[in-house]
């Protein structure tokens, strides 16, 4: 599910609860797990995502989701425990027995938790705060003991899945529980009755992104890559979806899930090229004037403009002007993307491997570092990768195979919007 920065020392962790299912998804993220001191030092949710103790779901949501309940309940229902684990031959091994009994037992747990929140929101009832933390923990413990039964036992790898996630991590007769948990928090993180959202919201990422980048000193070309990057953290942070509320944080909220302070350290920043915006780009300056006033003195996060432009302004924009020798190392688009997704994670260290003038290869050893990508769905998953004490940019780039999909998604995106004719 991280992704803007709210740093705790040299790192900082998101969340991106739904990432998972980001193929049908309606929700960024950026992953924390409770139990790490990632969250008492960052309170994050990348991913990629959460609400304030979640006020009762409203009827007409109810209303909306009742009529799938039945059919959603009914797929869970007839999945078995597991499917390819539930053939397994006569004669195990004592590691291999407890590998499969782990991932049975989690998978029951991941149904179990997503039938209660389910139940809950279904009957109104008032949900815990934080309510997504527990299926994001149970979903974890889903596909990291199906990693180690994969890896205890290889024959096990199953189909492929179409959520794009390594079939020796998730079995795919598991993509009904992905689907719902995805539906969960839909619900639990649908925006606050009083956002502003836009008509256009992948047009204003793409647009505030190119023009940030013009005022920076980016050529037309390079302006438009910075726009392309920009529609890709808009999807990392919330599947693309605006004004967001977050179900695992009470801090990180809207279009690119910021903090307060955040939010108004991008407004800062923002002034400060105000005048170039003008010069460069007068349409684009005229609406941001136009939701400036709109929004007026409410949470600038809130309103979908607005929050993409400070949250631009507070964590990328002073990168921007490395784009070009960023294409040159980095030359696949979704590489790109996951670079800046990096430096909401852990900036320090993405500054850093930039500076040696060998990204790809730059280690990273400390293990508060290995930590925080672990909290962010880099080396999350089973007991092997979790063990890793070191890895190279390259390394973590390849291991970020959870953004894969939303990234994908927003290229196709951002090459839709070029396509349309100007005016």
């Amino acid at each position: 599910m991280g992704m803007t920065s709210h740093t705790a020392g040299n790192v900082r962790c998101i969340s991106l609860p739904s990432i998972l299912a980001a193929a049908g998804a309606g929700a960024v993220a950026r992953i924390i797990d409770a139990a790490t001191p990632c969250v008492l030092a960052t309170a994050r949710v990348a991913l990629a995502l959460g609400l304030l103790a979640s006020p009762p779901v409203s009827d007409a949501i109810d209303r909306t989701v009742g009529t799938v309940v039945a059919l959603v309940a009914a797929d869970i229902g007839h999945l078995g425990l597991i499917s390819h684990a539930a053939g397994q031959p006569a004669a195990l091994t004592k590691p291999q027995s407890d590998a499969l009994d782990a991932y049975n037992n989690a998978v029951r747990q991941f149904k179990s938790v997503l039938g209660q929140r389910r139940a809950q929101i279904n009957s109104n009832q008032q949900l815990p705060n934080l309510p997504g933390q527990a299926l994001y923990l149970a979903r974890n413990s889903m596909i990291s003991t199906y990693k180690d039964l994969t890896d205890a036992l290889p024959s096990r790898i199953g189909r492929r899945n179409k959520f794009g996630i390594p079939p020796a991590y998730f079995d795919a007769d598991n993509e009904p529980l992905i689907d719902e948990y995805t539906n969960l928090f839909s619900i639990m993180q649908a925006p606050p009755a009083n956002a502003q959202k836009s008509d256009t919201p992948f047009n204003d990422v793409v647009d505030l992104g190119a023009a940030i980048a013009r005022a920076k000193g980016l050529d037309a070309s390079h302006a438009e890559t910075a726009g392309r990057i920009s529609l890709g953290l808009f999807f990392a942070e919330t599947n693309g979806n605006q004004n967001m509320g977050n179900a695992r944080s009470n801090t990180y909220k809207g279009s690119l899930q910021t903090g307060v302070s955040e939010d108004q350290n991008g407004q800062r920043k923002w002034a400060s090229i105000k005048s170039s915006i003008a010069a460069i780009d007068p349409a684009l300056n005229a609406r941001d004037d136009r939701e400036e006033a709109r929004i007026g003195s409410l949470d600038h996060r809130f309103n979908h403009w607005t929050a993409v432009r400070d949250a631009l302004m507070n964590a990328h924009a002073d990168l921007f002007p490395r784009i070009p020798a960023i294409v040159k190392a980095l030359p696949n688009p979704i590489d790109q993307m996951k670079l800046f997704e990096l430096i909401q994670i852990v900036p320090s260290p993405t500054r850093s491997a930039l500076n040696s003038g060998n990204f790809a290869n730059y280690r990273v050893s400390d293990p508060t570092i290995m930590g925080y990508l672990r909290n962010n769905s880099i080396f999350t998953f089973g007991q092997a990768d979790r063990a890793r004490t070191s890895a190279t940019f390259r390394e973590i780039l390849d291991a970020m195979w959870l953004f894969n999909d939303k990234f994908e998604r927003a290229l196709s995106k951002f090459n839709e919007i070029k396509a349309r004719p100007k005016g």
